[in-house]
């Protein structure tokens, strides 16, 4: 496995909304179904996630975007890690990881408190990475946001 160095996280850019919503597209599709609350985040992401108080980046190597997540703000000082994936062609490379360290880092940086997310306990890789930057299972509510969520964890900043 090879770690991409020459690699770069950069904030939202509108030129690049379609990339985030078809790497994300391609990741449910392959492991889940797209849920409504899918298609109002990836579709509208300007208006529904960063006019919000949210934030997306994206991992872009060279010229081509090879991954992106998103910070939905649920309150102040508190954000969901969600919408995070990695392009097939550039998997295996640890850019989910370096996406995540500059996710807790960035996050450190806004002062906030805490970061939740909602993940499948399917993706053990997934579930094994969080684990291994801090985050910490918390009881998942009754009807979490996302039909496929069976897992909640946070991470106290």
């Amino acid at each position: 496995m090879t770690i991409i160095k020459d690699i770069s996280i950069i904030p939202f850019d509108p030129k690049y909304a379609k990339d985030f919503a078809s790497l994300n597209v391609e990741w449910l599709e392959k492991y889940f179904v797209v849920e409504q609350l899918d298609v109002e985040l990836l579709e509208r992401c300007e208006e529904n996630i960063i006019n919000k108080g949210g934030y997306i980046f994206f991992a872009k190597v060279e010229e081509e975007i090879a991954g992106t997540f998103s910070l939905i703000k649920v309150e102040n000082n508190i954000y969901e890690l969600g919408k995070m994936a990695v392009s097939p062609k550039f998997q295996g490379h640890k850019i989910g990881q370096q996406l995540l360290q500059f996710c807790i880092r960035f996050s450190k940086d806004q002062g906030w408190l805490k970061l939740l997310l909602y993940s499948n306990r399917i993706l053990e890789n997934a579930i094994y990475i969080y684990k291994k930057y801090g985050f910490k299972e918390i009881p998942i509510e009754k009807n979490p946001l996302y039909k496929r969520s069976n897992i909640k964890m946070e991470l106290i900043l």
